[in-house]
Order: structure tokens, then sequence, then C-alpha cells
């Protein structure tokens, strides 16, 4: 075997599963990566593999050999990210005593992996939009338009359609973005794939450390049958490589895994199935009660409203009566959160499902 069928193996092992879910993410992956011009788009949760997703479509594409440029867009300074990203002539500004390439020059050739775009400004969007459109730009200070030919994927783990309506994320760049969407989904929504993946990561930290850790305990199997893993795929890994790194036993107990078992709001949170988890762990008898860990203002809202129009089993009066307030403000709400129509029409046909 060689080095580039073992790299592609260690990609496709990671997004290992039985769920249907999983299948269909790596089949669509496959399919993306015999055009080599299509913009990509992969949308998934925090720890999900959108790299992983991404380095794939690489990997099993005609670029492979080329270089795999990635950059985190929500860690690179606003202040330097064009500069990161296209690059600047000699003497462009005062630090610039040198000629430099930018990511997206380096990528020529091969691939060009934007994580995070979501958290770019509307300020860079427009820069990005035509360096994404019609693949040349130009270096900061140079005059001289550099055409490159790459294919670009990019990565986001919210809503970028959501971000658009709130005036948040440039439409035209999205829909130039999204020629091609790959959704990942979160870990507690592919059945027993957390175990697979947990057996999986035995065998490869086993390998790492020298151990020999057979499995899980009983209790444990059950734990991965209920546990949510909020920071998924990443949170798992992280877990069973400290379990298999201090355990003395042969075994792996669920106390072994040291997960935040506090964080149920962390698990619902997202959950669109579990809405009222939220509001019941953080309202307590006594009163108002913020975990020491802190929480998302944002999230919160938008759940307490789908908990909501839940129990009102879609209907937006009886929904704001619930939360004490008249069908404008409600729907002002509604708007804000980025729930959309389509959402509570899901919810309604739950409800005529579970009469």
């Amino acid at each position: 075997m060689t080095d580039k069928e073992r790299e592609l193996n260690k990609f496709e092992e990671t997004l290992i599963g039985d769920s249907s879910q999983i299948k269909a993410v790596i089949a669509n992956a496959k399919k993306i990566a015999k055009s080599s011009t299509t913009t990509t788009l992969i949308i998934g949760e925090s720890g999900t593999g959108k790299e992983l997703v991404a380095r794939l479509i690489h990997n099993l594409g005609t670029f492979a050999n080329q270089p795999f440029v990635d950059i985190n867009c929500g860690a690179i300074p606003e202040t330097l990210l064009e500069s990161e990203l296209f690059g600047y002539e000699k003497g462009a500004f005062t630090d610039a005593s040198e000629q430099k390439l930018g990511f997206f020059e380096l990528a020529n050739g091969g691939t060009i992996f934007l994580d995070e775009i979501g958290n770019t400004t509307a300020n860079f969007q427009i820069k990005l939009l035509k360096a994404v459109e019609y693949k040349r730009f130009r270096r900061i200070g140079g005059t001289k338009e550099i055409n490159i030919s790459a294919r670009i994927i990019a990565a986001a783990n919210q809503d970028l359609l959501n971000l658009v309506k709130l005036g948040k994320f440039r439409e035209d760049l999205y829909y130039r973005l999204n020629v091609f969407q790959i959704v990942i989904p979160p870990l507690r929504n592919r059945g027993e794939d957390s175990l697979i993946l947990g057996q999986y990561f035995i065998s490869h930290f086993n390998r790492e450390y020298k151990r020999n850790i057979k499995g899980f305990t009983p209790a444990t199997v059950n734990f991965f049958k209920t546990y949510k893993w909020p920071g998924n795929v990443r949170q798992l890994k992280n877990a069973i490589e400290r379990a298999v790194l201090v355990n003395r036993e042969e075994w792996i107990d669920k106390n072994d895994l040291h997960v935040d078992l506090g964080r149920k709001f962390a698990e619902h949170s997202k959950s669109d199935t579990e809405h009222g988890a939220l509001s019941n762990h953080i309202f307590k008898s006594n009163g108002f009660e913020i975990p020491s860990e802190g929480f998302s203002f944002e999230e919160f809202e938008r759940n307490v409203i789908l908990s909501a129009l839940k129990k009102a089993n879609g209907n937006l009066s009886k929904a704001a009566r619930l939360l004490k307030m008249n069908r404008g403000k409600f729907r002002y709400r509604i708007e804000k959160a980025g729930i959309t129509l389509k959402d509570i029409y899901e919810l309604k046909a739950q409800s005529l499902v579970n009469v």
C-alpha cells in the first residue's frame, strides 16, 4: 500500500459508521471529488469532521498530489485576513520588506479549504467573492491580477442561509460557495456510530501508546446509547485518548471518560427534538441559575421559542401566549432567532405524527 493510499484510508476510517447519514456524506464526497472545479460548502457543528471530509474530497480528486491549504478564517484577525489569503507586494505597507505569497496562491493547482467562513466580515466577503467566482485576485499593493486553478471548499458550523437573512453574510457569496453542499450530521443523530467510533479510537490509541485496552464495560456501552456528545467526534476522540492513556484496567468504564455530565444544556441545545431540556436545566425551583461554564443566550432564546412552538403544535398565537407576549412581538423574536417557516411546519408535522 502506498503512502497516499494509507493517508486516504485514514480519512475514510475516521468517517466510519453504520448510519445512513455518514454513509451519505462519504458518498457525496466521492461524487464531488470527480469534479475538480465545483465549489463545495460543508455544513456541520464543531467537531463533526468538516476538515476530514474536505481532505477526503481532495485526496480522491485529480488534484490529490497538489497542495491542500487549510485556513481557519475565524482564527485570523480581520486586519491580517486579506494579506494572509491574497499576499502582498514588497513595500505595500511599512512592514512589507519583501513579497509574500498568500494562501490562495500557495494552493494553486490543489485545494483551498476555508474553514469557519461564517466568521468573516462583510468587507472581506466582498473581496473573497471575486476570488471565489473568477479565481483571480491581486496581492495587496499589486496591480497585476493573478489567476489560479484550485478547488475551493468552504465550511461553516452554522446555517449560512440564516446569516444571509440576518444580513451577516453576503447572499451572492453564499450562493457562489453553495454550488454543492454536504451536511455532516451531529454525532447524537448517528445512532450507534459513537460506539463504533469509540472502538476504532481504542484500537488507534492502543497502537499509539502501546496499550492493550480490550473495549468498554457493559455500563459504558449503555452510557454510549444515551449520551449526546455535544462536542461530537472531537470530544469522543479526546475522551477515548485520555481513557486509554491513564486506564490501568483492560476495560474502559464510563467514569474513565471524564465527560462533563453537568452540561445537559449543551447536549440538548442543538437538538431539535429536545428543546425543553435546556430550559428545564437552567430554570430551577429557586429562580434563574446560570451554569458555571456559561451558555449561549442566543441558543437559549431560540430553544425556548422552539419549545413553546412544539408545545403549541406550531400554532404561533398559542405559543406567544405561553411566553406571555403578543403575536407581533413573538414573530419578531422568531425572525431574530433565525427560525424559518420550514422549522414551524416540521413541528406541526411532528405533532400530527405523535397524535
